[in-house]
């Protein structure tokens, strides 16, 4: 049976191989694979229908069909048996198609004589590109093997539709990576950029779907396969210096690279008539089909080692790595599926905007991009798919919002907002030197946000008083192993002299959640913003902690040294982490180190609890700087990762106002300085509102310095107060469309 399998296949790609090889329009080739497919399954009907929009299939050529209907007859994912293919990418094989759950009767087509239907998906690397159907009046289902070669040839006619074999008239069929396309995302980080497309993962093009001698490609793949191991078994040699954790995931990557079936279905492909690099693709369509069902995190990643599995085999066979010879443009946009946070270092300063298929608003690559100033749109879902090197491309942080290959309207308007930016930038730049005072003397101390030595520049260019918060866990996110004391002493001393004095608040680790070091092993929790991270870590990993601790004193090396511990979500916590700070000055004392000559020792207040908590907190801390992101998402219980329930909450909420109240209060009330730390900090609304309650001290990414400051100069805070106290006392949930009402009576 599986002879007869693969002789039928080898023979039917062997006519469309001719049919595809002749010199004649789009059109007429989809004509003449109907009428083969047709011939060669022995049915009355072969159809072929292609998106012409994400949501539209559209019926592009037929045999046995009113012809009439081609390019006419629509319908949308999940309508009839042909939009549920679409909408699922599975088959569906059935004898009786009017009985079938979901069928939809189309008069125009002529196919109410016909009862089996065999529809099955036309998709490459998990992009759905139309369905392939085959009907026949007696009322039959179809043969495993028919439904095979079926999805045989839909992987063929994927991958000549991506090489442009079916252009012809009207949208469905209008070249593939030739027209507009715009993707709409999440904000990662906010900005905007014009350039031109440059992808990390250079999309591999198989040239070759049919095999020419199905014996040749079949020792092909076996070769490519054998030096996929041996490059897989030398990664796992050097993860041998690693971790415990970190080997058993090289154990599992390399079991997938050994699995029989993988392979054996490969092999089954190459002698059904495809090629090896065909063969790999249409099992890593399939895997990706299947990775975008599995609801378990560890199955995804599991199902995602295999993808990447794929990648390298695919890069073997074709030679096309991801050194493709590709120069980066002038330019560069970044378009990724995903990157980590070393790789995307490795760009630098050079990336003009960068767009994820995937990511998060606090994952590794945000926060990079943050330090870079890089705008940043994550879940771009399909742009890696759409996007070629060079295209141009435009990427609007503020709204998440990217346009491919744009027309001119939509560039123009793009260009006209890139201009105003430049202008603003300008305006700002005027001020750097001036401090930020309101009409009514009040001054606000802004300072910023730092994790990486490229940020330091920033300190004299954006005009910042210090650095509010430098994210020590990016050194550690960076590496594949637990960086040595000496190499972060040497990081925090070049950070302190490149501050010149000014004052550098350094953030103890604060991993997990979306923080995951490479080479830790990942906490399976339900709910991982609210589990085993920061703080908690810190005060189990006792030696992780120690070491940074000395890294910090030894950095300073006499000069005065302000430490901040995160995630602090009980009094005992912060007395703990406090007295593992003064335990190891006294231990430096005692070894003959210089110590600093002054230590301020403070706490994040990110978690609701401590703004109750008892009054020697708010004693104790020699400075307080309230956390916004993580305070919101625990005030509000809204995942700030969560697209659906973060937008819903307003940060000028009077309750959560209230709250930031609360805190000044308690502070001012034990003589302890506090600021605010977070995105909300770099909104000039938001960080106005935050001065007028009191709060003294902003700290916020160097970008948004400028804006910030050229509002509250414009502004009387004690005015700015009362009409928050009078939005407040109306009842009205949110202060912001009274704030935004006084601002446009005052400009």
């Amino acid at each position: 049976m599986p002879d007869r399998k693969e002789s039928e296949s080898r023979k039917l790609l062997g006519r469309l191989r001719e049919a595809l090889a002749e010199d004649s329009a789009g059109q007429t080739r989809l004509d003449r694979v109907t009428h083969l497919i047709a011939d060669s399954m022995g049915t009355e009907v072969c159809s072929i229908y292609l998106f012409r929009d994400p949501e539209t299939l559209e019926l592009c050529a037929t045999q046995g069909l009113n012809p009439e209907a081609v390019h006419q007859t629509r319908m949308r994912i999940g309508e009839g048996l042909v939009g549920r293919v679409a909408g699922r990418g599975e088959p569906v094989n059935t004898a009786n198609a009017p009985q079938f759950p979901g069928f939809r009767f189309m008069p125009e087509t002529g196919e109410d004589v016909f009862s089996s239907f065999l529809g099955v998906p036309i998709q490459r690397l998990g992009e759905n590109l139309g369905v392939l159907v085959v009907q026949s009046k007696d009322g039959r289902v179809f043969t495993e093997d028919e439904l095979y070669a079926l999805e045989v040839v839909a992987m063929v006619l994927a991958e000549m539709a991506e090489l442009g074999a079916f252009i012809g008239e009207g949208q469905a069929l209008s070249a593939r990576h030739m027209q507009p396309a715009m993707f709409r995302g999440g904000i990662g980080q906010e900005g905007v950029a014009r350039g031109s497309v440059y992808l990390h993962e250079p999309r591999v093009v198989v040239t070759n779907p049919i095999a020419d001698d199905p014996k040749v490609e079949l020792i092909r793949l076996q070769e490519s396969v054998n030096a996929l191991r041996v490059s897989v078994d030398d990664l796992l040699k050097i993860s041998d210096s690693g971790d415990k954790e970190q080997r058993e995931v090289m154990k599992a990557y390399r079991m997938f690279a050994n699995s029989r079936s993988w392979v054996r279905r490969m092999e089954a492909d190459v002698a059904s008539g495809l090629s090896a690099e065909a063969a790999v693709e249409k099992e890593q369509s399939a895997a990706r089909n299947r990775l975008s069902k599995v609801p378990d995190a560890y199955l995804r990643e599991r199902l995602q080692d295999l993808d990447d599995l794929s990648n390298r085999l695919l890069a073997i066979l074709t030679g096309q790595g991801s050194d493709t010879g590709a120069e980066m443009p002038e330019n560069p946009i970044l378009v990724a599926r995903n990157i980590g946070p070393g790789e995307l270092l490795a760009y630098g300063r050079s990336l003009r905007g960068i767009v994820l298929e995937q990511g998060s608003v606090g994952s590794h690559a945000a926060i990079v991009a943050r330090a870079l100033a890089i705008p940043l749109v994550i879940h771009a879902e399909g742009i890696t798919t759409e996007a070629l090197n060079g295209d141009t491309i435009l990427v609007d942080g503020e709204k998440g919002v990217v346009h491919l290959r744009p027309d001119e309207t939509v560039a123009e308007a793009f260009f006209d907002k890139i201009a105003m930016h430049a202008a603003a930038q300008e305006r700002y730049v005027t001020l750097r030197d001036k401090p930020a005072e309101a009409l009514c003397g009040t001054v606000v101390s802004l300072q910023m946000n730092a994790g990486l030595m490229a940020d330091l520049p920033s300190l004299v260019n954006s005009g910042a008083e210090g650095v509010g918060l430098f994210r020590t866990e990016l050194q550690f996110l960076i590496r594949n192993k637990v960086p040595r004391r000496a190499e972060l002493a040497s990081l925090y001393s070049q950070v302190m002299d490149a501050a010149n004095g000014k004052r550098v608040v350094f953030r103890t680790l604060d991993i997990g959640s979306d923080k995951v070091l490479p080479y830790m092993k990942p906490q399976d929790e339900p709910n991982p913003a609210m589990g085993w991270r920061a703080i908690r870590v810190g005060l189990e990993k006792k030696g992780v902690m120690r070491m940074q601790l000395q890294a910090l004193l030894r950095a300073a090396n006499g000069r005065p040294l302000s430490v901040m511990f995160p995630f602090i979500a009980q009094l005992d916590e912060f007395r703990q982490a406090r007295q593992h700070l003064l335990d190891e000055i006294e231990r430096e004392k005692h070894l003959g180190h210089i110590v600093p000559e002054n230590v301020e020792i403070g706490a994040m207040l990110e978690t609701p609890s401590m703004v109750f908590a008892p009054r020697q907190f708010f004693e104790l801390a020699d400075f307080v700087s309230i956390g916004g992101n993580d305070l919101k998402q625990f005030f509000y219980a809204a995942d700030r990762e969560n697209e659906r329930v973060r937008r819903r909450y307003d940060t000028l909420n009077v309750s959560f106002l209230s709250v930031i109240e609360r805190i000044v209060e308690r502070c001012n009330a034990a003589g302890t300085p506090v600021s605010f730390c977070g995105e909300d900090a770099g909104r000039p609304i938001e960080a106005m509102c935050f001065a007028a309650l009191g709060v003294p001290t902003l700290s916020m990414r160097p970008a948004s310095i400028g804006p910030v400051k050229h509002l509250l100069r414009r502004v009387n805070l004690k005015d700015a107060k009362a009409v928050i106290e009078a939005a407040s006392d109306s009842g009205a949930q949110s202060v912001r469309p009274a704030v935004m009402e006084w601002l446009r009576g005052t400009s």
